[in-house]
């Protein structure tokens, strides 16, 4: 799994959340890595942590020991024990998830995208301008690279609401992705 699997993203939502704040920064790395050592008494590095995180490269790297060790300090025996607590989840509603995202406005024609969610969801959509978009990768989805359309913007946590979605000179239709859990990882792709 990479860093940016709905799994990996969901495991650190909950850990932020545990932590009630965002690790985004050396110093929050830090922070964690000194809580995990309080509440398990197990050491982690905060560069595997800022690897996790993709705030370095290298997450592709991540050892099953790291994402179990996070899991137990989530209360889970192990990462499989916190991966079948997700699919528990799946007929619950929505879970709120620190809310960041990309609109339209702000993009300039030529930019990618990067979303992802349940169960195992992936795409790149490059934008057009005027709120068009064409899917350049898709894993696992319903919509097909090709396929173009609009929206006005993506936000995590929120469902991903596309219309005028074209297909080989299909008639457009709209489409809803992520409708119970919303987007779990949005981002603009450098």
């Amino acid at each position: 799994m990479n860093k940016y699997s709905p799994e990996i993203v969901t495991l650190r939502h909950d850990i932020e959340k545990e932590v009630n704040r965002q690790i985004k920064t050396p110093y929050d790395f830090e922070f964690l890595a000194g809580v995990v050592w309080e509440r398990l008494h197990e050491n982690i590095s905060p560069t595997t942590l800022k690897r996790l995180w993709g705030y370095i490269d290298g997450a592709d790297t991540t050892r099953r020991s790291t994402l179990c060790l996070l899991s137990k300090f989530l209360g889970f025996n192990d990462f499989e024990g916190y991966l079948e607590h997700l699919k528990t989840l799946e007929d619950e509603e929505s879970v709120q998830f620190i809310e960041s995202g990309i609109r339209s406005e702000d993009l300039q024609a030529g930019q990618e995208v990067e979303v992802t969610w349940l169960p195992n969801r992936h795409c790149v959509f490059r934008y057009l301008g005027h709120n068009t978009y064409k899917v350049i990768q898709s894993a696992n989805a319903k919509i097909l690279e090709g396929d173009t359309f609009q929206t006005m913007c993506f936000l995590e946590g929120h469902p991903m609401y596309l219309d005028n979605l074209l297909r080989d000179g299909q008639q457009p239709t709209s489409y809803v992705a992520g409708s119970r859990k919303g987007l779990l990882m949005v981002r603009l792709k450098k």
